[in-house]
């Protein structure tokens, strides 16, 4: 089970946010963003997002990076990913 984080790449709201996702289950994911801080309305169907400010205390505390095609390769292969169309 791990907890895996992309660069910081997508522009929103003033800053630059990556995906933080679980390859093994959401309870894993919202354990992890409970205790890294990170506030349930970041959670976006099947991630959360992360702004660059707070990338590498992310992965300080534990959060794997990943390139953004291996994050989403990943979260498919563990059947947590929602399909576009479903968001």
């Amino acid at each position: 089970m791990t907890v895996l984080v992309d660069p910081p790449l997508w522009p929103r709201h003033g800053t630059v946010w990556g995906h933080l996702v679980s390859d093994a289950s959401y309870d894993e994911l919202h354990a992890f963003a409970a205790r890294a801080g990170i506030p349930r309305r970041a959670f976006d169907h099947d991630h959360y997002d992360v702004p660059v400010e707070r990338w590498d205390e992310i992965v300080a505390l534990g959060a794997e990076p990943v390139g953004t095609r291996e994050l989403v390769r990943r979260l498919r292969a563990s059947g947590l990913r929602v399909p576009a169309r479903d968001r």
